[in-house]
């Protein structure tokens, strides 16, 4: 390095400068790398904590079907004791068959509906992760792809500024 009296700049010999910008240039390749990669890593969590969040959504909609299951099963037995109770034949009255089988269907579409939720929940959790994981790639190759251009603007930089085997110094004055 050096110092011009005037001006106070620092030169750096240009000897130098072609092996430190390369050092530079691959610590920067490196750190976009890693951040692409970094990227990546927390897309896959980000998916893995989605494709859990589906499962903690599938066993809630269990959870709803058996309650709504044991509401009917509730229901039913006291729709009968109270039938019994007043003296209706259970097995014959069609009046009764029919509430009792209108409450089978109620009961039904209920768990038809909790199920079309889940899987549309599952689908949409689905999606989501695979969108999240794509995420991730695309950061990784979009980071690969500036490291490469990186590279290669070094590459031309350091031929712009490597001092000839002639000896002649940069700026096209030589001695």
């Amino acid at each position: 390095m050096a110092l011009d009296p005037l001006s106070g700049a620092v030169f750096l010999n240009p000897a130098l400068a072609a092996p430190l910008a390369l050092a530079g240039t691959a610590v920067s390749v490196l750190g976009t790398v890693m951040a692409g990669k970094a990227q990546q890593e927390e897309a896959k969590l980000n998916a893995f904590q989605m494709q859990t969040q589906k499962k903690e959504n599938q066993v809630t909609a269990m959870q709803q079907a058996r309650a709504r299951r044991e509401e009917y099963d509730l229901a039913t037995s006291a729709n009968l004791a109270a039938f019994a109770a007043q003296g209706r034949d259970i097995g014959a009255d069609r009046s009764v068959e029919a509430f009792l089988r209108r409450q089978e269907e109620i009961a039904g579409q209920d768990l038809g509906r909790i199920a079309r939720q889940t899987r549309a929940e599952d689908l949409r959790a689905d999606m989501m992760a695979m969108a999240e994981k794509r995420r991730g790639r695309n950061a990784l190759y979009s980071s690969l792809f500036s490291a490469v251009g990186t590279m290669a603007e070094a590459g031309y930089q350091y031929q712009k500024v490597k001092i000839p085997a002639t000896g002649k110094r940069l700026g096209g004055g030589g001695k």
